[in-house]
Parts: C-alpha cells; structure tokens; sequence
C-alpha cells in the first residue's frame, strides 16, 4: 500500500523512495512514497485505513446540500478515476442528501474538450494529467477561459499489466521485459496519446526506458506490438480484452493495476514518471500529439471546477471532501499515491472555501 506524509512548505523536498526520502526541489516534488513489489507478482487488494483529518481538512465548508432544492452536479473525469470515485460520490451524497452526482469516465483530454469545444455543462473536471487543465481550459490568446486553477490531490504511476494468459508471462521480470514485450505474436494495448494521458505517457516512458536499459530502438520494437487497432480513446477500455486474453498487455496505471488484481511490472521510478526526483529526466522526453508537444512529467492527477459550472457552490462542497480524510481514504484504498498536502496553481483564483485546505503549487 502507498503512505505518504510530505511537508510541502520545503518546497517539495521529501520524497519517500524505498525506505528512506529523497530531497526533490522541483514543482511538483509532492509524491509521499510508494511500496516495492515482485515484478511478476500479482497486485494485492489495496486496502487502507481513512486517513486522519488535517487541520485544513476541518476548515472544509459546509454541506450546502443539505437545505435547499436538489440539484445534480455534472463530473468529468479521467477513465482512472472511475472506480474511486464511485466511492467518493456514494460517500459525498450520503453526507449531502440535496446533492446528486452524474459522473462521465473517458480520456482526460476528450472530457476537457466535451467543455470547451462541444460546449457542454460540467460542474467538475478530474484529469490524469495536471497540465492537462492549463493547456486545455485555461485562456491561450484571447480565448475563453473555462478554468483558472487547480487542484494536484493524488500521483501514479505507468506501466504495463498482464494475466497468466499472457504470451511469455511466466518468463517476464525486471531484467527482461522489454524483450518479452517485443516478442512475435505479442499483442500490446495502449490508449490513444492525443485523447488520453497514459497514451502519451506511455510513449515517454519507453523513450526513457532506451536510454536507462540503453538499448536503441527499444521503443519501436515494442510498439510494433502495439498497432492502433489496440488503442482506444483511454486504456480502461481494453481491461476486458485484456482479462479475456485478445491482448497480452496493456499499458495501464498502477493504481488500475491494484484494483483489477492484476500482475504488473514495478518499473524503475528513473522511467515510470512516478518520482520527483526524476523530473528533469523525465523532461528530455516529449511526445508530439494533434493537442501539441506533451514535456514528460511525474504523474500528477488535478480537478478544477469549470468557470461556467451550473452549480459552483455546489462543486466547491464536493472538492472539499475529496480533499478531506473520507475522499483521501477512497483514493489510497484504490492505490492511488495520497498527496499530505493537496497543492494548488492559481490559488488566488480558488473559491475562498478551499484556500485553507491547500499549499500552493511550488515555483518552477
């Protein structure tokens, strides 16, 4: 299971790696810490006790659905984030009776521009990618706004997961699985990188991965494996195709890993974007997609509330309890990387309620 306990006021300077922390002073240094596993074991359950209130956790702002008419907030949110946030909204509606969820999963880029192209209300938007929020809601050259800050809440990490179905599962490990991947016969799944941010993410991780292993051309051999007739719009898509053996891998998340039960490599954290200490590493790699050029960085997943959401006040109750001890406790027992302390860009901007349940992001 992953713990952390960071002091953000350092600027992001711990970062627990194996047994000990490590200094990392870069923007988004606010990973805690993530347990070791087999390569080839299969994940275990994650489980995790709730975790205890913070101080700016008890500054949270009262439930306003409890008077009041009812009223349904519309979220959006990255296909990763299904599964605990079910947990999250069953608990939220609970304590706010007047307040319904209507949730939408898919690619974090496809949910942001059901916003700003297709034009469509949201009161909540969750990204598996920070960056992806700026670069798509925030104003560019005069364009409309539909977001000015953000919230980073939890981290992950990318990698690939398989079954005992899997062509060469019982050989692959650590030192091999690279070979294994780009083997004949090998089906890979991926999510498509211009809608989704495992698709991109994936694509620099096995850039990384040529020059730690040092092996030119590791990338394209493993790709070959990977054709776009197994790509979709975001990875979760193909967990079915993956269970019932159609593809033999399947570029996932680890937190996805976790709660699917499946096996998955433990990649080193040099390449798989889930460590701070890495990131000027992770920045030499860059993926070009039809949104642009995508920077490698570590994992950060943000939500924001949109500045034409139908029910801000509404919205704001809602980010409150993701951020306090209940909806951190829903995202640790799905395996996600809890931030001790939330951080945000654009704090100034944020409703005054959340003001006290952040750190701001750190400077670059």
């Amino acid at each position: 299971m992953f713990t952390s306990n960071l002091d953000l006021r350092s600027s992001f300077s711990l970062l627990a790696r194996g047994a000990r922390y490590v200094g990392a002073a870069v923007a988004v240094a606010l990973l805690a810490g993530c347990a070791t596993a087999s390569p080839t074991a299969t994940a275990p359950a994650a489980t995790a006790p709730a975790a205890a209130p913070s101080p700016a956790a008890t500054a949270a702002p009262a439930a306003s659905g409890q008077t009041g008419a009812a009223v349904t907030l519309v979220q959006y949110g990255a296909g990763t984030l299904a599964v605990p946030f079910k947990v999250v909204n069953t608990g939220f509606q609970q304590a706010n009776p007047n307040i319904k969820v209507q949730a939408q999963f898919a690619g974090s880029v496809q949910m942001a521009k059901q916003i700003t192209q297709l034009h469509e209300p949201a009161d909540l938007l969750a990204v598996a990618d920070y960056n992806v929020i700026p670069q798509q809601l925030y104003s560019h050259n005069g364009s409309q706004a539909y977001a000015n800050w953000y919230v980073g809440f939890v981290s992950n990490a990318i990698t690939f997961v398989y079954t005992a179905k899997s062509k060469g599962a019982s050989q692959i490990n650590a030192n091999n699985w690279y070979t294994v991947l780009a083997g004949p016969g090998v089906q890979i799944g991926r999510s498509n990188p211009n809608t989704d941010p495992s698709g991109y993410q994936v694509l620099q991780m096995l850039q990384l991965a040529e020059t730690y292993y040092n092996q030119s051309g590791l990338a394209a051999a493993i790709l070959k494996n990977a054709p776009t007739t197994n790509m979709r719009d975001t990875e979760t898509e193909l967990i079915a195709a993956l269970e019932s053996g159609q593809i033999d891998y399947l570029a996932l998340y680890r937190s996805d890993a976790m709660q699917h039960h499946f096996s998955y490599l433990q990649l080193p954290p040099q390449i798989d974007l889930s460590d701070p200490t890495y990131s000027a590493d992770y920045a030499k790699e860059s993926v070009q997609t039809s949104n642009g050029a995508v920077q490698g960085k570590p994992i950060v997943y943000a939500v924001t509330i949109p500045t034409n959401a139908p029910h801000p006040q509404q919205a704001e109750t809602w980010v409150a309890y993701l951020l306090g001890p209940e909806g951190q406790a829903a995202m640790k027992q799905a395996g996600f990387v809890v931030l001790a302390n939330p951080v945000a860009s654009g704090l100034e901007q944020m409703p005054a309620s959340l003001q006290p349940l952040v750190k701001p992001w750190p400077a670059q």
